[in-house]
């Protein structure tokens, strides 16, 4: 038996990276997959983001373990579009009990030099796309009367924030404390709300030469293979000597917060970060 078996997950940003890893370790677990990305560039990130080829893929793998995966399309901008993704997947499924949101962009920039659009498109899909996506999910977990749990993707960079990248950190601080607010008041009916606090994560959004510039701006063409070595700024800012954690490190504390083994836990930040908070203290 899995610790999920019969239970439904709703995931977003689900095409790859973070979201895939969770939503193939919920479907691991036992859980049936509702799930959105957006499936297209967008103006601010400096890397591509996630196809419809990476949704397709996603879906496969869930179905690896004979879950069903009703994966669309979506953005989290987007109210509308949530809320049919998720109507349709319960529709179709029959329940809700686990929120993921973990969909999100990051970009850098000087708080001074960031346009108003770059810092606007952050905020939205960081900050408010969390609260759209619990707004869209949370009513199907209410109405099965069962209780259920949610999780909300912020950052180390929350707790801790470095220069550089001040709208990304004023969003995910937003979300701690979205998440604080909805611990108290979803707790009466049983539904926990947690968030994750990763560090450094081993995917497109930090795989990628524009990002590797900002750790090892005296390289001209910093490669991974230097991100990886002892000394670079990547290794330096942790406690624990790695550069990164990888998504399936995330994904077993996701796998932890929506199953009963954690059923008397909400309102906390889990830090996973290799101690990155510790060195920046």
């Amino acid at each position: 038996m899995g610790a999920l078996d019969g239970k439904v997950a709703f995931v977003t940003g689900i095409a790859r990276g973070q979201g895939r890893s969770h939503a193939v370790t919920l479907a691991a677990a036992g859980a049936d997959i509702i799930g959105v990305d957006i499936c297209k560039d967008l103006d601010s990130p400096h890397y591509p983001m996630a196809t419809q080829e990476d949704l397709a893929e996603t879906g496969r793998m869930i179905e690896q373990f004979d879950r069903r995966a009703i994966l669309r399309q979506a953005d989290v901008r987007d109210l509308d579009q949530l809320t049919a993704a998720v109507d349709e997947g319960v529709a179709e499924l029959g329940r809700l009990d686990i929120v993921v949101a973990n969909a999100g962009i990051f970009s850098m920039g000087a708080a001074l030099d960031l346009t108003e659009a770059t810092f606007q498109e952050m905020i939205d899909i960081n900050l408010t796309g969390v609260w759209r996506t619990v707004k869209a999910a949370v009513p199907h977990i209410r109405a099965g009367g069962r209780g259920g749990s949610v999780v909300l993707t912020s950052s180390a960079a929350a707790l801790m924030p470095p220069p550089g990248i001040a709208h990304y950190s004023a969003a995910k601080a937003g979300v701690i404390k979205l998440m604080e607010t909805l611990a108290l008041e979803l707790g009466p009916e049983f539904i926990r709300v947690n968030a994750l606090g990763p560090g450094n994560v081993d995917t497109p959004m930090i795989d990628n030469e524009t990002t590797r510039r900002l750790f090892m701006p005296h390289l001209e063409n910093p490669t991974k293979a230097d991100a990886e070595q002892p000394g670079s700024a990547y290794v330096q800012v942790n406690a624990i000597p790695v550069p990164w954690v990888e998504a399936s490190d995330i994904s077993k504390v996701v796998l932890f917060l929506a199953s009963d083994d954690s059923r008397y836990l909400t309102g906390v930040t889990v830090p996973i970060d290799a101690g990155y908070r510790l060195k920046k203290a």
